[in-house]
């Protein structure tokens, strides 16, 4: 159930800061060399095309997905249909009445310039970029009609009954599955990683003095509040619960292996020694439904909106008179 936190908004509104400081207003009467897409006679001007394609660039570098010609040229068509499809639904909100509170809008450009370290720096950005203040706050106002828009038109009238959670839940109770988790403790003993064969046996002869203190039956957890070299020795050692995938292999292997209340051998990983101590298990089970049902409900809302609202978008462009001008060139 990991896509219950994303945002529908990516289809309509996924202009993101970086973006949002960036964009410009588009002039109309510009040559067609600086203008991408006119919709309905309002111009999408080609440098906020350009800085969207950019910000878009950037976010699929983080996946590690190559950019190929192919995959350039399929990016650069997606970047002008969402300025398309966000200029229709701006028009639409502005045909319906839609309008923004000023004062929300400042309050979002001053959240915006809490992210710069000074007016001053926020200036030099502006300058750099060639933009203003009344800009950002244009392109403030226009997402915050698009979202008002949606909202009343979309999310306010969309409802999830309980019936269609409950199946939605019988029918993938596989995304449901709470993996094995473990709770455990430690002693860790650390050791620098460039360190000598001396500074490595060193700690070594401290791990192995407090495992004959635990084999002497003293308690874990005061062992650890002395002698463990991890944050986690303020509280005993405690680590809490954690699932596979969360701990360095060695460590995670030997905790998954062990028994509740069972002590480890010295596992050795990159930040040294530890001793773990198991405190308790919890196999692999379903989330019950009731524990998932509110939250089942928004993710469903979520979907029915996006998809909505593209059909929605859909007959807009239907209807728009949309002309083009980018090319496969380039």
């Amino acid at each position: 159930m990991a896509r219950l936190g994303k945002s529908f908004w990516a289809l309509v509104i996924a202009l993101t800061l970086a973006s949002v400081v960036s964009s410009t207003s588009a002039e109309e009467d510009k040559p067609s060399q600086n203008k991408v897409a006119m919709v309905n006679g309002s111009v999408i001007a080609r440098a906020l095309f350009d800085r969207e394609l950019s910000h878009a660039q950037g976010r699929l570098s983080t996946t590690g997905m190559p950019l190929d010609t192919s995959r350039l040229t399929q990016l650069k068509k997606e970047v002008l249909e969402h300025l398309i499809e966000r200029e229709l639904l701006y028009q639409e909100s502005q045909k319906r009445g839609v309008k923004v509170d000023e004062e929300s809008i400042n309050e979002q450009l001053k959240t915006l310039k809490k992210q710069f370290a000074s007016e001053k720096a926020f200036r030099n950005i502006l300058t750099e970029m060639n933009l203003s203040e009344d800009a950002i706050k244009s392109q403030f106002m226009q997402d915050g009609a698009i979202q008002e828009f949606i909202d009343k038109e979309f999310v306010e009238k969309i409802t999830i009954s309980n019936k269609e959670t409950k199946t939605y839940y019988r029918n993938n109770r596989n995304l449901f599955k709470r993996p094995e988790q473990v709770r455990a403790s430690h002693i860790l003993v650390s050791v620098d990683p460039k360190g000598d064969a001396s500074q490595k046996a060193e700690a070594l002869k401290k791990i192995e003095k407090v495992q004959r203190r635990l084999h002497q039956g003293e308690d874990f957890s005061a062992l650890a509040k002395k002698f463990s070299q991890c944050p986690s020795s303020a509280q005993g050692g405690d680590l809490g619960y954690f699932k596979q995938g969360q701990m360095v292999k060695p460590f995670e292997n030997a905790a998954f292996a062990l028994k509740s209340g069972a002590v480890s051998d010295i596992v050795e990983t990159r930040f040294g020694y530890h001793l773990i101590k198991v405190v308790d298990k919890k196999p692999e089970s379903i989330i019950g439904y009731k524990e998932v049902k509110n939250e089942l409900g928004q993710y469903l809302k979520q979907e029915k909106v996006q998809k909505e609202v593209g059909l929605y978008v859909g007959k807009l462009k239907e209807k728009a008179k949309v002309e083009r001008f980018l090319t496969d060139e380039e």
